[in-house]
C-alpha cells in the first residue's frame, strides 16, 4: 500500500467515524474531509467541486422537484384517499406506505419515488401520532427495493447493463432484473410489514416554527363557481368530499346563514364557511373545484414569481385589531387578499368578511411580493417563518405526472439519459408554471446534495490512486475457487459493504468488470456475477450516505448515523438469502470445472 492510498483510505475512514459519532452536521463533516483531502493531496485541487458537475446530483434535484409538483397536484391523495383514512396505527401504515413506494420505484426512480411519497406518509404520521421515524425509513428501504426490478429503478442497473454490454455487446432489457428483483421485493416486503413488532426506531426531528404551526386549524370561506358539479346537490355531498379533515362550518346562502343539513340544497354563488389544516383546506377546494371567496389579488396581471401566499400574526398594536375583514378594506387600501383566519383557543363560525379580527390572530395573506412588506410594517403584521402554504395556490392535476411519464418513456425506449429526461421534466413543470422556481429551490434538499456532492471526490480518490485495484486483486483470488452459490452471496456482500464508502456507482463499476473476468474464467455465466454486484450495490441499508434515499430520509426523520443498521442488518441478511438462489437459478450460474 502506498502513502497516497493509505492516506485516502484513512480520510475516507476518518469521515465515516465523524458520522458516527453524530457531534456535527454531515454536510460540514463531507466538507471538512474534501477540504482536508485536496490539502494533502489525496484529491486534485482542481477536481475539488466535480461532484457538483455529477449527473447523480442533478437527478436527484430534478427528482425533488418533480416529487414536490406530483405531491402539490394532488394526484396520488386523490388516488390513495379511499385507504389513507383506514390508516391509523403504524402496523397499517409501514406496509401501505412502504408497499406504495416499493410499486412507484419500479416505475420510476427510486429517489422520485420516495419523494412523492414522503410528504404524505409525514401528514398521516402527525395527524395519527406516529413518529415519523417509524414510517420513514422503511419507505427508504423499500425504494431501494423496488428500484431492482427494472433497468431504470436504480443507478446500478443502469451502469451494471452498460458494463454487460461493453463485455458481452448486448444490454440489459428494462425487465430482465425482475425476476431476481421481484423475489428479493415479495420477501423485504413481508420482514418490513413485521419489523415493527421487534424493532422500533422512535427519533423526533428538530423543532422549528413549521412544525409548530402544521397542526393550526383555519378558517376560510369559499363559493361554488359557476357550473360547479355540487349546484343543486344537498350540502351533505361537500361533506362526505371534505371527510373528517375539513369540517363545513356552515352554508351562506343569499346572504342566509345556516349550518349544514340534508334538506339544504346548494346553487351556484353560495358560499361554505369550513375549518381545518391550511393543506387539507388547500386539498379540499382543488378537489370540490371551489374558489377562495377572499381572495382578489390581481390574477394575471403579475407572473406567477411576484404573488406570494404568506401567513402573519396580528400584533398587540396592529390597527387591524377589533375590526372585522370587511372594514379593514385591505385589498383596497394595501392590495392584501386575506384567504383564511387561525384563533388558537377559539371557534370562529361566521363568514369571513365578517370575522372580527383579534391581537394573535393568524392570516393567511396573498399579494403582489412588492405590496407585503410596506403594508405589514404599516398593519404591525408579523410575517411567519417562509414555509410552504398551499392555501391559494393553484394545481395543475396531470401536468407534472405526465411530465415525469414523458420522462420516463424516453429513458425506457433510450431517447435520452437519466439526467437529461429528469431534467427537462423539472424544467417543464416551472415553464408550466405548476410551480415557482423559488418554491422549487424549497423542495431542493441543499444540505443532501451538499453531503453527496463533497463524498463523491472522496471515493473518486480511492479509485484513483490506486486503492481500489488494491482491494480487487484479493477478492479475484477469493472467488476463483468458489461454488457458484458461495461466489455470488460473496459478490453481493461485497457490493453491500462497499457502497458506503464508495457510492453504488463507483462500486458498480469496480467490481462488475472483475466480477465478469472471474465468471469467464470460472466458466459461469458472466450474468449471475454481474446481477450479484448490482444487488450488492443498490442494497445500502447499513447507513444514511451509502444511497441517496436514505440520506433523503436522515433529517425528516430525525435519524442518527448508527440508527440505520438495526432495520438494516436483517434486510441485508434478507437480500442475501433470497437473491442468491435466484440468481443462480434464473441465470444458469454453474460449478466450476473439475480438475482434470
Amino acid at each position: 500500500m502506498t502513502l497516497e492510498q493509505g492516506l485516502a483510505f484513512g480520510l475516507m475512514g476518518a469521515t465515516v467515524a465523524f458520522f458516527i459519532w453524530g457531534k456535527y452536521r454531515y454536510d460540514l463533516v463531507a466538507l471538512t474531509a474534501l477540504v482536508v483531502g485536496a490539502m494533502i493531496g489525496v484529491v486534485p485541487v482542481d477536481e475539488m467541486f466535480s461532484g457538483f458537475s455529477n449527473d447523480l446530483i442533478w437527478i436527484i434535484a430534478s427528482a425533488l422537484v418533480l416529487s414536490a409538483a406530483i405531491a402539490r397536484s394532488g394526484v396520488v391523495e386523490t388516488v390513495l384517499s379511499p385507504v389513507l383514512s383506514r390508516l391509523k396505527t403504524p402496523t397499517l401504515q409501514i406496509p401501505a406506505f412502504a408497499g406504495a413506494v416499493m410499486l412507484l420505484s419500479m416505475a420510476t426512480k427510486n429517489i422520485g419515488a420516495l419523494a412523492i411519497m414522503m410528504p404524505i406518509a409525514m401528514q398521516v404520521a402527525r395527524k395519527s401520532g406516529t413518529p415519523a421515524s417509524r414510517l420513514l425509513m422503511p419507505m427508504a428501504f423499500a425504494s431501494l427495493l423496488g428500484g431492482l426490478v427494472t433497468l431504470v429503478g436504480t443507478s446500478p442497473n443502469v451502469i451494471v447493463s452498460s458494463v454487460r454490454e461493453s463485455i458481452l455487446g448486448e444490454p440489459y432489457q428494462l425487465f430482465d432484473f425482475a425476476p431476481v428483483g421481484l423475489g428479493i421485493c415479495v420477501a423485504g416486503f413481508i420482514f418490513l410489514a413485521i419489523a415493527p413488532y421487534f424493532i422500533r426506531i422512535d427519533r423526533s426531528p428538530p423543532a422549528g416554527v413549521e412544525q409548530a404551526l402544521e397542526s393550526a386549524h383555519y378558517v376560510t370561506e369559499m363559493s361554488l363557481p359557476e357550473g360547479s358539479e355540487f349546484a343543486g346537490q344537498s350540502c351533505t355531498e361537500l361533506e362526505k368530499l371534505a371527510g373528517a379533515d375539513v369540517k363545513l362550518v356552515s352554508v351562506i346562502t343569499n346572504g342566509k346563514r345556516r349550518k349544514c343539513a340534508a334538506d339544504i340544497v346548494m346553487a351556484e354563488g353560495d358560499r361554505i364557511v369550513v375549518e381545518g389544516e391550511q393543506e387539507d383546506l388547500e386539498k379540499f377546494a382543488a378537489s370540490a373545484k371551489l374558489t377562495l371567496t377572499g381572495e382578489r389579488h390581481r390574477e394575471g396581471k403579475e407572473s406567477a414569481e411576484e404573488i406570494r401566499v404568506v401567513e402573519g400574526v396580528i400584533g398587540q398594536s396592529s390597527r387591524l385589531a377589533h375590526r372585522t375583514v370587511a372594514q379593514a378594506r385591505l385589498h383596497e387600501q394595501y392590495g392584501l387578499s386575506v384567504l383564511a383566519v387561525s384563533r388558537g383557543g377559539a371557534r370562529i363560525t361566521t363568514e369571513l368578511r365578517a370575522v372580527r379580527l383579534r391581537a394573535g390572530d393568524v392570516i393567511i395573506f396573498k399579494a403582489v411580493d412588492a405590496d407585503m412588506g410596506a403594508a405589514f410594517a404599516e398593519l404591525q403584521v408579523l410575517p411567519l417563518t417562509e414555509r410552504k402554504v398551499a392555501l391559494g395556490t393553484k394545481r395543475f392535476g396531470l401536468a407534472p405526472v405526465v411530465l415525469l411519464g414523458a420522462a420516463i418513456l424516453a429513458i425506457t425506449m433510450g431517447w435520452a439519459p437519466i439526467h437529461l429526461a429528469f431534467a427537462a421534466a423539472a424544467v417543464g413543470v416551472l415553464l408550466l408554471r405548476v410551480m415557482g422556481v423559488t418554491e422549487a429551490y424549497r423542495a431542493i434538499d441543499g444540505s443532501m446534495l451538499v453531503l453527496l456532492a463533497a463524498l463523491i471526490p472522496l471515493s473518486e480518490a480511492i479509485e484513483r490512486t490506486g486503492g481500489a485495484a488494491l482491494l480487487a486483486a484479493p477478492l479475484s483470488d477469493l472467488l476463483q475457487p468458489m461454488p457458484s452459490y458461495l461466489a455470488v452471496a460473496t459478490l453481493i456482500i461485497v457490493g453491500m459493504a462497499i457502497t458506503p464508502f464508495l457510492n453504488n456507482a463507483a462500486t458498480v463499476l469496480i467490481v462488475a468488470p472483475m466480477a465478469a473476468a472471474v465468471a469467464s474464467r470460472l466458466g459461469v455465466n458472466p450474468d449471475a456475477y454481474l446481477m450479484a454486484v448490482a444487488i450488492g450495490a443498490a442494497c445500502d441499508f447499513l447507513t444514511p450516505i451509502g444511497h441517496q434515499c436514505n440520506t433523503l430520509v436522515m433529517g425528516p426523520g430525525g435519524y442518527r448515523f448508527g440508527d440505520y443498521w438495526r432495520l438494516g442488518l436483517p434486510l441485508s441478511v434478507i437480500v442475501v438469502i433470497v437473491a442468491t438462489p435466484l440468481i443462480v437459478l434464473v441465470w444458469g450460474g454453474a460449478p466450476p470445472p473439475v480438475p482434470g
